[in-house]
């Protein structure tokens, strides 16, 4: 095989590249052949950005300021006091810290790495005369590639045949408008890239038709590898969180930073050592400013991304997990989303009669009977051959390769006596115009022979039946064909409406014959389909998903609308909604377009509950009217002309199973199961993530402050020398309670309350007025508290850097605030002591270790002189517990009145 990437496959007929390639169009490539050849060019992908080694990623952790002033501090307290002890503690401090970091860090990224593996691009392949779904990274030179309307080009190749073939290649040439293809004609080899009208380039989007492409390069032999290596990674930008955490951390800083001067004035004016006071200023900044508190909120975020893709939902970005809390208006389509997307065709009126149609899912062994009891007529063949041939889907031992609503149409010509892979065989297509949105319909033309026995090319149409009657001259009477009269159209609008007041989906198909002289396979098709046949109508029923019901009450518990937005007739889709507890009225689409000013229609959705017939402008302007007056949206998609309002959205969600490549890419969330019930588990997830944020900031940023005010309380009233803890007890409480106890918040399971509760306001600070006052109450307590027990115990402080009785039950008490802290912010009104609180034992067990590790360092003689402790009698030890609890007590007394004021709210408001 020649080399690919030496060959100017555009200015060659596809014959030729076929041959060159050693390929068969209409076979692809063997399975071994294949194989041979990924191992021979390697997988189709570009090269990516190399990874920081993970030694640099762990020496990285010791870059942060507060991190290097610390060791410059242990370096300055050796100089000065000539002793080891403290200098080495903090070096073992600092390790430890570097290690928790890295691990964190690690973690966030290697969650990231497996959404991006998740959310890798598919391609239709054939490989030994058949279709297939592979991932795009298999495919080698010489595959045949079938793509169409929303599909992701994965691979540049050398086109073989082309339907209404459109193409976006901004990304490649940067023209704006989609350009036309087609897989006849050379182009000259130096032409440029915008003129290869022939050609497909990876990463580039179908926005049109179909086409079959021969694979001419892979990976970084494709025109956009060739340019790959000029891009650079960018990183990724801070959420919104993310920057409030980063300027918190900052006002956090400026406190602390004047609280230290205070200190260090006070402590020479009392005159005490510069290098004892320099080291504890040192060692209160660090421990007062939570400078990791971006990194555990970018990990708490990314551990969210990770539960939300075993739930079925592949966030894209981190932003997203945080906008998800917020969601107050969910858009969703109603085919395979709120139902099963399982279609099965139920009903047939063809030539003024009804049939039923037996039979599950897609297993072909059902019947079609005549609602009357006589036998079919000779022209039901007509109506199956059309569903036959003007569908793409197949089946393969009753698994669908496309389209579903494809698949329920050729099951029923398989049930109808039809031979569905063998008429394809004897009537290939001629020419074809793809269904798009626009004009709703599909059509394939072959070659035909008509009663006469004269050739001439016959057309097939499926789509919208109220789209195909407006097309429509005659249709198949009881007598044959016959000219359409009003009466006729009366009858067919009335055949289309009952089966949709069942909640089916109705199709029309339909034919139109042409002379085989002088037809032009490559002209417009769609101008000559003004004369068609209506033939028949058919019935789908696609049930609706058992789950949805239950995930639109918990939507409206949560204070979410829920409203179906569908391409799908309106009396199908109101009925559906009735069966789902949508509320709202039925609209279609042109009625919408009857409200032009964007603000009565956001005042006007709120009555509306299903919206029928949309185009994507519809989508669109949805959006944005919702948008407009404040609510978070999320809206769902699947088709390519989807993207624009999925990219609008606040929250765009593509589907997996059945959405396109372009609309995957254009979503912010991709649903593994097009499930609805995902969705609101992601909303429910991504509260509690933010809840779980919540959590962390409080309980880090009353740390802070609690160490902040009782070093600023003992310097102003002298207590202790205004120096409560050393250097060391210092470090040791922000150490063990960074570490497990605190991470403990960030994963904690979502509240059972999360959907009983209105959607946060996206404008909202973390640190609320009321929480900001409790995080005040804490510290205040915090520092009250071990101030009083410093000036009350038993022993009194000595001289500072001295251990005493009184120092170690300050300690003590204060690791107990932190600990029953921990516990406390849990959540915000539900008492500690509730069964559901009590569930999830990862705190209490996190912070019975930090209890461990402190009767270590106050009853173990051996560590008394790192951490300047002392031994404790048992009375003491109850002590420093009684006044510790007391933020536990406290914190419970303000959650029972803020249980009884939601109490009242919740009446009121009912």
């Amino acid at each position: 095989m020649i080399e690919p990437d030496h060959v100017p496959w555009h200015a060659l007929p596809a014959g030729d590249v076929a041959v060159r390639l050693q390929a068969a169009p209409d076979q692809g490539l063997s399975a071994g052949e294949a194989a041979r050849r990924l191992e021979r060019h390697g997988p189709n992908q570009l090269r990516e950005a190399a990874r920081e080694p993970r030694w640099r990623a762990f020496l990285r952790q010791f870059q942060d300021l507060m991190i290097l002033i610390l060791l410059i501090a242990a370096v300055v307290s050796l100089l000065i006091s000539r002793e080891w002890e403290t200098p080495l503690a903090i070096a073992v401090v600092v390790l430890l810290n570097a290690t928790i970091g890295f691990v964190q860090e690690s973690r966030a990224e290697a969650s990231l790495e497996a959404l991006r593996k998740m959310t890798s691009t598919m391609a239709t392949v054939r490989r030994d005369g058949r279709l297939a779904r592979l991932d795009a990274k298999e495919l080698v030179p010489g595959d045949v590639v079938v793509v169409e309307a929303g599909d992701r080009v994965p691979a540049d190749g050398r086109l073989v045949s082309a339907a209404s073939l459109e193409v976006r290649e901004a990304e490649l040439t940067g023209e704006a408008q989609p350009a036309a293809k087609s897989a006849v004609g050379r182009v000259e080899e130096g032409a440029p890239l915008a003129d290869r009208t022939n050609a497909l380039f990876m990463n580039t989007a179908v926005t049109r038709g179909r086409g079959e492409m021969l694979v001419t390069a892979t990976g970084m032999a494709t025109e956009t590898g060739r340019i790959a290596g000029l891009l650079a990674a960018a990183k990724p930008a801070p959420t919104p969180l993310q920057r409030q955490i980063n300027a918190l951390s900052r006002t956090l800083a400026l406190i602390s930073a004047v609280v230290v001067v205070v200190v260090v004035a006070l402590g020479l004016v009392r005159g005490q050592e510069f290098g004892v006071l320099f080291i504890t200023a040192v060692s209160l900044a660090v421990a007062a400013i939570p400078e990791g508190l971006p990194a555990v909120v970018a990990f708490t975020l990314a551990m969210g991304t990770d539960r939300l893709a075993r739930r079925g939902a592949i966030v894209k970005r981190l932003s997203s997990v945080e906008t998800l809390g917020s969601t107050s208006q969910i858009c969703t389509d109603k085919t395979g989303t709120l139902t099963l997307n399982q279609m099965t065709a139920r009903e047939l009126i063809l030539a003024q009669r009804r049939f039923t149609v037996s039979g599950h899912g897609y297993a072909i062994d059902g019947r079609i009977r005549s609602t009357d009891g006589r036998p079919p007529p000779d022209t039901m063949d007509q109506a199956l051959i059309a569903m036959a041939l003007c569908t793409d889907a197949v089946l393969r031992d009753e698994e669908v390769v496309g389209d579903p609503t494809e698949a329920a149409l050729v099951v029923l010509a398989e049930k109808g006596g039809i031979d569905v892979a063998a008429l394809r065989r004897q009537r290939p297509r001629l020419a074809e115009i793809p269904f798009d949105a626009d004009h709703k319909f599909m059509a394939t033309f072959h070659h035909w022979t008509d009663d006469d026995g004269q050739p001439i090319v016959r057309c097939f149409i499926k789509g919208a039946p109220d789209v195909l009657a407006a097309r429509a001259a005659h249709y198949l009477g009881p007598g044959g064909i016959t000219g359409i009269d009003p009466q006729a159209r009366r009858r067919y609008g009335e055949g289309n409406a009952t089966l949709a007041e069942q909640g089916r989906r109705v199709l029309a198909v339909a034919r139109q014959d042409f002379a085989a002289d002088g037809f032009d396979a490559g002209g417009d098709a769609k101008k000559l389909l003004d004369q068609i046949v209506l033939i028949a109508l058919v019935g789908i029923v696609d049930p609706p998903r058992p789950e949805a019901r239950q995930a639109i009450a918990q939507c409206r518990d949560a204070g979410i609308r829920v409203r179906m937005i569908t391409g799908d007739h309106a009396v199908t889709a109101a009925a559906i909604a009735r069966d789902l507890d949508i509320p709202g009225q039925a609209v279609t689409g042109a009625e919408l377009d009857q409200i032009p000013d964007d603000t009565e229609l956001a005042r006007r959705l709120d009555d509306i509950g299903v919206i029928a017939r949309v185009s994507p402008e519809h989508k669109l302007r949805i959006v944005g009217a919702l948008q407009a007056r404040g609510d978070v949206v999320a809206m769902t998609g699947d088709g390519v002309n989807d993207a624009p309002a999925l990219r609008k959205a606040d929250i765009g969600v593509a589907m997996g199973l059945t959405g396109t490549e372009v609309t995957k890419e254009a979503a912010t969330m991709v649903l593994t199961d097009d499930n609805f019930a995902t969705i609101v588990g992601a909303v429910r997830e991504g509260r509690g993530v933010y809840d779980n944020i919540v959590k962390f900031t409080r309980f880090q940023v009353s740390t802070a402050l609690g160490f902040v005010l009782t070093f600023l309380i003992t310097s102003l009233t002298g207590i202790a020398g205004g120096a409560p803890f050393t250097a060391l007890q210092i470090l040791f409480v922000n150490l063990v309670m960074d570490g497990p106890p605190a991470m403990s918040l960030g994963v904690d399971p979502v509240s059972p309350d999360a959907m009983s509760r209105p959607p946060r306001p996206i404008r909202e600070p973390i640190l609320t007025r009321e929480r900001l006052i409790r995080i005040l109450m804490t510290s205040a307590i915090m520092a009250t508290g071990t101030a009083a027990v410093l000036a009350w115990a038993p022993e009194p402080a000595s001289a500072v850097g001295q251990a005493s009785v009184a120092g170690t039950m300050a300690l003590v008490t204060f690791v107990f605030f932190q600990a029953f802290n921990l516990l406390t912010v849990r959540h915000p009104t539900r008492s500690l002591f509730h069964r559901e609180t009590l569930h999830n034992t990862n705190p209490l067990i996190a912070t019975l270790a930090v209890v461990a590790l402190l009767l270590l360092i106050v009853e173990l003689d051996a560590l008394h002189g790192f951490f300047t402790t002392t031994d404790l009698t048992f009375g003491q030890w109850l002590t420093c517990l009684a006044v510790g609890s007391a933020i536990l007590w406290v914190g419970e007394l303000v959650k029972a009145v803020l249980r009884v004021r939601d109490r009242r709210q919740s009446t009121h408001d009912a």
